[in-house]
Order: structure tokens, then C-alpha cells, then sequence
């Protein structure tokens, strides 16, 4: 029977300010706390971007997911611990190489893939045998799924698709009356999704890339293979893990990549403002630094976003979803964005960047 769930219903905005003590008794992580036992959805900060987070052991929470986000079933969820106790609660195993990753980087910003414990629903997995998990660095999510005392399956907490929100305002703008609460903790710091990877290969598998990069982790474990979508298009229920959906992270804008520095970018701008001039319409710049010139904004039909610097790769992801919401907006047809170097954080900004410009 389908689940009809969250149709208008009031979403809390519940807040927490830097400095706040953080215990099971906090008014907000209580409350946000006994939302999430009762199996309601939580769109929760993590220092990657907000997720929407529900009890990853309960079959019902995690069909609301689903259904709050427009999420295709065959789309694996990743579940969020506060501890390696908790671990064990969904994984069956937990691997020597996987407990060196873990041991260095957790808790942040990677998420490894693990063999799924029976306790774990079928849906979180999307049906497959391995499962998805990390341990947030972000003191609130910790917090919270401490004091709820369960592993939390948290995809990014918007609509299937489209941009990740990096704030609760960007929570807001996507499923606003369709989850019970959003605790606000203020902007995320890094900006763009974990990275994910499969330590059950060897060598380990590079799934998706994020802050913590494909150099560390190879400092840690050895040589490390990097995931490269199939030829021919697979289906989707093939897919290894979150994230790697073809189209994924876009604006409804047409995002088009430019792959050289200032002057590639500048070419561009002047032709698609003469093209989309024409119809009315504006364009908008993933602008880094000083890279649009005086000359170029008094010709007017765009609309900037002062990215940040160029090289600083950290900057850059904090910022790029928010740019993206920003220039995505009526009236901007085409919005034009130069892709980092595939070295660093860069690799995981032209991971994003590929997903969103796809048709």
C-alpha cells in the first residue's frame, strides 16, 4: 500500500547557535531526537551538506525519505553513525582496510561501503548486499544521532536531482511541508558530498570523490582505482552506490562547463549573451576572483556569482551549490561555470559540476 505522508504538513524550523552546549537535553537535538524515534524525517546539518534523516532500521521512515525527496527506489541510501559501535547495528563485518580508513578519517567525510547486517532494510540498499556508512564530523549531527541512539540513513536533503542544500533556507526551498523538522546550525563548511568508497576491492574503489581526497586516501591504504561510468548507459539498479545517478545535483538552468581558465570563460560569456540576448533571456557566471573585467559586466544580460578564488578548491566547494541555487533563478537561461583541475577537491568539484551539466 503507498504511504501517504507529509502533505502539507507544518515543517519545524528548530536552531541551533554556535557555542550552544550540545547535549541529549538540548531543547533542539531533544526534540529533533524523539521526532526520529517516532519515525519522522529530520533534515539535519552535516559539515558535507544538510540530510534528510530518518531511523535507518525502520522500514516505514525510510519510504517517507523516499517519498519526501522523490527519490527512485533504486537509489541506495547512506546511513550515518555516531560511533563504531554502531557500526556493527548495520554492517556485518567491519574489514581491516576499512578500519584503517576509518581510524584516519572518521568521524568526516567519507563513507565507506560495508557488507549489510540483516537489521538493515532492504530499501536502504536499494536491494543490494553492501551498504553505505559514515560517521559525520559535524558536532550538531553527532549530537543528534547520539542522543536518538540510531543509525541515521541521510541523503542529501532536497528534491531527487536536484542542487544539495547547504543550508536550512535551501532545506526549506525543497521540501518545506513535507518533513517534520530541519535543525538549523547555519551554513555547512565543506559544501559538497562525502566521498564514497568500496574498501571490499581491492584495490579499494574510488565510488565518488569528496573533500577527503583520492591522495589521502592512498597515503593510507596504497593505489586506490577511480570509478568511471560504464560505456554504454547502465541501468540503474547496477549502480554501486549513492551518487552516481547520470544526472544528479542540477539546476534547471542549462549549466554549461567551460574546461580552460580566464579567457576560455570570457569567450564564452560574450557568445552566449549575444545568443540568449536575443531571446530575452540572461546569463549567469560562476564568476572566480577577478576573472569578469568591467568591460564585460557594463555589457550587461548576466548575472554574476562571486565563486571565490581560484586554486582554492576548499573555497570553491563551500560555495558551489550555493551559487549554482543563486544564479538558478527566472529569467537566466544558461549558466556558465569553469571546471577545476582533477587534482585535490578539484576532482570531486568536477565530479558535481559533470553530473549537473548532463541533458
Amino acid at each position: 500500500m503507498p504511504i501517504v505522508y507529509l502533505s502539507g504538513v507544518e515543517t519545524l524550523r528548530l536552531t541551533i547557535r554556535s557555542g550552544d552546549n550540545l547535549t541529549p537535553e538540548t531543547p533542539a537535538i531533544a526534540e529533533c531526537a524523539a521526532i526520529l524515534r517516532r519515525g519522522g524525517l529530520v533534515a539535519i546539518p552535516t559539515e558535507t551538506v544538510y540530510g534528510l534523516a530518518a531511523n535507518a532500521l525502520d522500514r516505514a521512515a525510510i519510504a517517507r525519505i523516499f517519498e519526501a525527496k522523490g527519490r527512485p527506489a533504486w537509489d541506495p541510501l547512506i546511513v550515518h553513525v555516531s560511533n563504531l559501535e554502531m557500526v556493527g547495528r548495520v554492517a556485518a563485518e567491519f574489514p581491516e582496510t576499512a578500519q584503517k580508513l576509518a581510524q584516519r578519517f572518521w568521524p568526516g567525510p567519507l563513507t565507506l561501503l560495508f557488507r549489510k547486517s540483516a537489521n538493515v532494510p532492504s530499501s536502504v540498499t536499494a536491494g543490494r548486499e553492501t551498504i553505505a556508512v559514515r560517521m559525520p564530523a559535524h558536532p550538531v549531527a553527532h549530537a543528534l544521532i547520539a542522543a536518538a541512539d540510531l543509525p541515521l540513513a541521510a541523503p542529501s536533503a532536497n528534491r531527487f536531482g536536484r542542487i544539495s542544500p547547504t543550508t536550512a533556507e535551501h532545506v526549506l526551498t525543497e521540501v518545506d511541508g513535507r518533513i517534520d523538522a530541519v535543525l538549523d546550525a547555519g551554513p555547512t563548511e565543506i559544501g559538497v558530498e562525502s566521498t564514497v568508497l568500496d574498501p571490499l576491492r581491492t584495490p579499494p574503489l574510488l565510488l565518488r570523490p569528496g573533500a577527503v581526497t583520492r591522495e589521502q586516501i592512498e597515503a593510507v591504504v596504497g593505489p586506490v582505482e577511480l570509478y568511471s561510468p560504464p560505456a554504454q548507459a547502465a541501468s540503474p539498479q547496477t549502480l554501486a552506490s549513492p551518487g552516481l545517478a547520470a544526472r544528479h545535483y542540477a539546476p534547471s538552468a542549462r549549466l554549461v562547463l567551460i574546461d580552460g581558465e580566464r579567457a576560455a570563460l570570457l569567450n564564452a560569456v560574450r557568445k552566449y549573451v549575444d545568443s540568449e540576448g536575443e531571446r530575452g533571456q540572461y546569463v549567469g557566471i560562476m564568476a572566480p576572483d577577478d576573472w569578469i573585467d568591467e568591460t564585460t559586466l557594463a555589457a550587461g544580460g548576466i548575472v554574476l556569482f562571486s565563486w571565490g578564488s581560484w586554486g582554492d578548491w576548499q573555497q570553491l566547494g563551500r560555495n558551489l551549490f550555493a551559487g549554482l541555487r543563486y544564479l538558478d533563478k527566472p529569467g537566466v537561461s544558461v549558466i556558465l561555470c569553469p571546471l577545476p583541475s582533477a587534482e585535490g577537491m578539484g576532482l570531486a568539484l568536477r565530479d558535481r559540476l559533470n553530473r549537473a551539466a548532463q541533458n
